[in-house]
């Protein structure tokens, strides 16, 4: 996906403490864990030196996950001039299996190429794999809810914390397995744990084990779209017990015990992989960066900065891991299985979610502007067929609330999408979609007030979240302190629904930060870009 770029929202980040640190956090160790707390970002360039150029001979082009962002300060030192570029997991995985990452690009580095494995025809447009760091998924809780437990320090199954979460003793956060590695991990590890496999997942044995897994995820009351934002999230609102999140994400949280369970875990590999297009100068650069990255020196800074185990042999893991082995469950082998997985947890298993669209459809809003919203909420039809945009699409059970505005805020209309057979609900949407038109002012707050009183009025049961697209600064009716003093005497319940704003056109770009920040969401810009991949990216965090 190209074009949506989510602010960081650096002034609202909580940094982390390491968990067990025996001395002030280098500077390093700072940026690493800031960088790591921003969204999960598609096709957003990040350098690892500010006058790295596009392209040249001595300039590695590296597709990677959000999830090594971290590692961007070390690259600084490698000697080698890298140039990243972060999308999603899937989307990644296309583009390395359809030969578009070739013409952009000599490697990839995602946190694992299990899913790009599955994937018809990738293996063929890969060379070498150089595996760097490790870091297994895990369940992280307060210190004080795995005491009351009983679960400190004590050997634990999934089976007995799916047992937990059925009967509603914890609450967790996870990332959107569709939209991040940790989440997928994590879906695979509990499903492959609850379904006893012996070896890789079958269709079968996700159906069986669905019902188990759907008792497991009541307790999930937080989703994200990135692990950096996921921990962000808990850390600064502490309204979940704890998160599934990789241990280096973890041991980087103050006041959190994190539970290895004796049945098995997914671990991330992190594999800097060379594409097979690469040119020789470029295999030469990928051969210094991996060499240099696999280095003693570097497999303890690694260790020390970003929590990952060390993957080289002779490098001694601190005792911040422990000493117990680690189980590997097995991964599925085949990719309709692992997307099986996926869709039985966005239909099926997870809280279904309410999602309200609040859209600007103001004069300025015409031409193109109107027909780009159009075409982004018929992506979010079905209309999209990527692997990505497949997952993207409204959920069945998925409550969708289209709320537009331009002088006045117009009247809501929902879409409730059924537990079988979504497509007709699906064309209504398109068809509204189709039916809108731009004229008139822009009451962006009126809008945004429409939508959190609507919230209330339905999706009980629901994850609820509001999207906010605007193309302009508000003209018409109430102001931003207006909807700020509206907001504070919501009920708590209803301050917990969070506000994603993307960035259309002119929109005033302060004030939308601003409206994000009150509400805990974020930020995405489309004003350079399309507004359906931003569209898309937000659907991760719904």
């Amino acid at each position: 996906m190209s074009g949506s770029r989510p602010f960081s929202l650096l002034s609202r980040l909580l940094p982390p403490s390491p968990r067990r640190a025996g001395g002030p956090a280098v500077r390093r160790t700072a940026v690493a864990l800031a960088l790591l707390a921003l969204p999960a970002l598609t096709a957003l360039t990040a350098c690892s030196s500010d006058d790295v150029p596009a392209d040249g001979p001595d300039v590695l082009r590296v597709l990677a996950g959000s999830e090594v962002k971290d590692m961007e300060p070390m690259l600084r030192e490698s000697g080698v001039k890298v140039k990243i570029s972060y999308t999603g997991t899937l989307d990644g995985a296309e583009q390395v299996a359809s030969g578009r990452a070739a013409a952009s690009y000599d490697a990839i580095w995602f946190s694992s190429n299990r899913y790009l494995a599955l994937i018809d025809g990738a293996t063929a447009r890969l060379s070498t794999e150089t595996k760097i760091m490790s870091s297994p998924v895990l369940l992280g809780l307060k210190t004080a809810k795995a005491r009351e437990l009983g679960w400190e320090g004590r050997p634990v199954t999934w089976e007995q914390i799916a047992t937990a979460a059925r009967e509603g003793r914890f609450t967790f956060g996870m990332t959107n397995p569709a939209s991040s590695n940790s989440g997928f991990s994590a879906l695979v590890g509990v499903a492959a744990a609850l379904s006893d496999a012996d070896g890789a997942l079958s269709a079968q044995q996700v159906t069986a084990v669905t019902p188990k897994l759907k008792e497991f995820f009541s307790a999930q009351r937080l989703t994200s779209g990135s692990s950096g934002w996921l921990a962000d999230a808990y850390t600064r609102e502490g309204k979940v017990d704890g998160i599934v999140n990789y241990e280096s994400v973890l041991l980087g949280l103050k006041g959190m015990s994190l539970i290895y369970p004796g049945d098995g875990v997914v671990t991330a590999d992190y594999p800097l992989t060379l594409l097979a297009s690469a040119t020789p100068e470029k295999k030469e650069l990928y051969a210094k960066l991996t060499a240099w990255l696999r280095t003693p020196e570097r497999q303890r800074e690694i260790m020390s900065v970003t929590h990952r185990r060390p993957i080289v042999p002779g490098v001694r893991p601190g005792p911040e891991f422990g000493t117990a082995p680690l189980l590997e469950l097995p991964f599925p082998n085949r990719r309709s299985v692992a997307d099986g997985l996926i869709t039985a947890y966005l239909d099926e298993v997870r809280v279904p979610s309410q999602a309200l669209f609040v859209l600007d459809t103001s004069g300025s809003m015409g031409g193109d502007r109107i027909e780009s919203l159009r075409q982004a909420l018929t992506a979010l039809t079905g209309a999209d067929t990527s692997a990505s945009g497949t997952f993207s699409r409204f959920r069945n059970r998925e409550n969708v609330v289209m709320i537009p505005f331009n002088d006045t805020a117009g009247s809501p209309r929902s879409f409730t999408l059924p537990e079988r057979d979504p497509q007709p609900v699906l064309t209504e949407i398109k068809s509204y979609a189709d039916g809108l038109q731009a004229s008139g002012g822009t009451a962006i707050f009126d809008g945004l007030r429409t939508a959190y009183e609507q919230a209330a009025t339905s999706g009980q049961g629901h994850y609820t979240s509001v999207v906010l697209m605007t193309d302009g600064e508000n003209t018409n009716g109430s102001s931003y302190s207006d909807f700020e003093t509206f907001y504070g005497a919501l009920p708590e319940a209803q301050r917990q629904i969070r506000t994603f704003v993307v960035l259309f056109g002119d929109s005033d770009v302060d004030e939308m930060k601003r409206i994000a920040t009150l509400t805990g969401g974020a930020v995405f810009d489309a004003r350079s870009g399309s507004l359906a991949s931003a569209f898309k990216e937000i659907r991760g965090y719904q």
